[in-house]
């Protein structure tokens, strides 16, 4: 994997945008790539002249949005049992998917843009909204307003905390950790958002009066 990441981190560098979407769509497909080796890198070099923010930003979003589309897509056509049976072989196992489901099943179309901020969850909520054949329009908009929030808060955050660690730039996998480290505020946010949402949930939900 350390291997892998290097080349990752490489693509980054060396193919620009395109490979910011690239990766990007992988990340938010099937394949176990973390986001934290694209963007927060790509954030720096736009500190420094090679990109933009907000194209790195966008190129982000446009690479997420590709792959979760595509996520979709397969498992509508695929449907439950062969995901179920053969999953294990694309890094989907069933517990993985499971997970998921439940996800889906308690936040619906909503759950679809607060799972493009948690770890795991965002890679395969496009299965099970694949599966129970949510329309496409609203999973397109819960994703793009997702990712691109995702994207902003790694390119703000990996951008910063690169500019006191440069040294960090030639060590991905120390990167990665370090961002891992402190992502209890990302996942923090995350929470925070979820809590907001099921209150307004409840709030305007309508009253139901007994006979």
């Amino acid at each position: 994997m350390q291997q892998w990441v290097g080349i990752w981190f490489q693509w980054v560098h060396d193919w620009g945008y395109p490979g910011i979407i690239v990766l990007m769509a992988m990340e938010s497909s099937i394949v176990p790539i973390p986001s934290e080796i694209i963007i927060p890198p790509a954030a720096y070099w736009a500190a420094q002249g090679r990109y933009s923010f907000w194209g790195v930003v966008f190129a982000g979003t446009v690479g997420s949005y590709l792959g979760a589309a595509a996520t979709y897509w397969v498992a509508r056509w695929l449907g439950r049992p062969l995901l179920v049976r053969y999953g294990r072989y694309v890094f989907c196992p069933e517990d993985k998917l499971l997970r998921a489901e439940r996800w889906l099943a308690r936040y619906e179309a909503g759950g679809v843009f607060f799972a493009r901020l948690v770890p795991v969850v965002r890679h395969l909520i496009g299965i099970p909204a694949g599966l129970v054949r949510m329309p496409f329009g609203t999973y397109s908009v819960m994703t793009i307003v997702g990712a691109g929030l995702w994207c902003w808060v790694l390119a703000w955050f990996g951008g910063n905390l690169l500019g006191d660690r440069p040294d960090l730039i030639n060590d991905p996998a120390r990167l990665v950790q370090v961002l891992r480290e402190r992502s209890w505020l990302i996942g923090g946010f995350a929470v925070l958002l979820c809590a907001l949402y099921v209150f307004v949930r409840r709030v305007t939900a309508p009253k139901t009066t007994s006979p």
